[in-house]
């Protein structure tokens, strides 16, 4: 039997997958927060095999409330089941120690390997994660002056407005932007705006 602890602020989203999840024959959900202070309390008492956390909540975020809980139980499997995909909080979370991350939107079956992969210990991340993750690791970072840059873009800055933001040549933020887009792996301004939103490279 998997016993589980449920993190989620919205009772609705909390109480329907305490009700779907229990009608597997080897998982139990054994205690529900709805915030991410509830976390260690409720996991010391009850000692889930799985703690399935919200990413956005209040208070403590699910980033937080994972490493606050792996700093007392370092034994403790976390699964991040969030409506977020950006890179950035991805990463965030695994960094802390969860051990999966699967979206809301994914299907109930895959919720279920999920929990199941993250009880024995092992990673659970969708492939298409797992190949952005892998992309970014292994692709030329974002310099913190083309940060800049991406983040005037995205404010629909042009060139010359750019270069006279922070101070610099047009033909030098030319320079910049073309860096950018194919450190990106986009063909567009757009598209660079889109992909840096995902990444968490600029806030929306």
């Amino acid at each position: 039997m998997i016993k589980l602890l449920i993190v989620d602020d919205h009772f609705v989203v909390r109480s329907g997958l305490a009700v779907s999840l229990d009608l597997e024959a080897d998982l139990q959900v054994v205690a529900e927060a709805e915030r991410g202070e509830q976390t260690v309390a409720l996991f010391e008492k009850q000692r889930p095999d799985v703690v399935l956390m919200d990413l956005q909540l209040p208070g403590l975020s699910g980033v937080e409330s994972t490493a606050q809980l792996l700093a007392q139980f370092p034994d403790a499997r976390v699964l991040i089941f969030s409506t977020f995909a950006r890179d950035d909080e991805i990463l965030a979370a695994l960094r802390a120690g969860a051990l999966g991350y699967l979206q809301k939107s994914a299907s109930r079956d895959d919720l279920i390997a999920a929990i199941h992969q993250v009880a024995q210990g092992k990673r659970s991340l969708a492939v298409d994660i797992k190949q952005r993750l892998a992309l970014r690791n292994a692709g030329p970072e974002i310099t913190p002056r083309e940060k800049e840059i991406l983040k005037l873009i995205a404010l629909g800055n042009a060139n010359k407005e750019i270069g006279a933001v922070l101070s610099i040549a047009e033909d030098t933020v030319k320079r910049h932007v073309s860096s950018i887009l194919d450190k990106l792996q986009v063909n567009d301004r757009a598209q660079a705006t889109a992909e840096a939103i995902r990444r968490g490279l600029v806030g929306m």
